[in-house]
């Protein structure tokens, strides 16, 4: 399975330099909000390499693709329920999504945006368990966001040398990158909830 996806990442990456690299890095970042396992990182990677002027654009098309297929995917989720997350997925990880979502609400969605978790099992969890789109859609936008056009600049700083450095140290920033989302989520849960304790002693 995970050499089926490497191959599938390497086969992607391979139109990087086609006449038409740009829209299907679009086309690659809208389906994978829904259904496709590859991320759209690779190819943005390779895509702003050879068009390093546009780089953080890139990054704001993959950003802007990406929303729009997570809004299909929340629309998916809404209409058809959790049947389609069970057909889609194992029931172990629909569970850990909904779990997920109890307990941090939106801000499941900007963490699953802007990490390596599947965003699309969140996206259609989503609207599966009837969150509201407009919140949705603003942590979808934050997260893909800071994840993309961060890339992107990143490219247009480091050039080629961005793939060594992302590529030998990826578990290490995916674990901070985790940590420091689950941390930022925390602090806004205790932060909330004084808030909504501070009103209620007020009343």
């Amino acid at each position: 399975m995970i050499e089926l996806y490497h191959e599938m990442s390497e086969w992607v990456v391979g139109f990087a330099e086609s006449d038409w690299a740009i829209v299907l890095l679009a086309l690659n970042s809208f389906v994978e909000a829904i259904f496709f396992p590859v991320p759209p990182d690779p190819l943005l990677v390779a895509v702003a390499i050879a068009q390093p002027e546009i780089a953080i654009w890139l990054g704001a098309l993959t950003t802007a693709a990406s929303v729009a297929g997570a809004l299909v995917g929340h629309w998916l989720g809404k209409r058809l329920g959790r049947p389609l997350l069970l057909r889609m997925f194992s029931e172990a990880k629909v569970r850990a999504v909904e779990s997920i979502f109890e307990r941090y609400g939106v801000w499941a969605t900007l963490i699953a945006a802007f990490t390596p978790i599947p965003y699309k099992v969140f996206a259609i969890a989503a609207g599966a368990m009837e969150m509201d789109r407009r919140g949705f859609l603003i942590a979808s936008a934050i997260g893909r966001g800071a994840r993309f056009i961060t890339l992107g600049a990143l490219v247009m700083i480091f050039g080629d040398s961005i793939t060594d450095l992302v590529g030998s140290n990826f578990e290490i920033i995916t674990v901070a990158v985790l940590a420091l989302a689950f941390a930022a989520a925390g602090a806004w849960v205790i932060w909330d909830r004084r808030r909504r304790s501070g009103r209620v002693t007020q009343r």
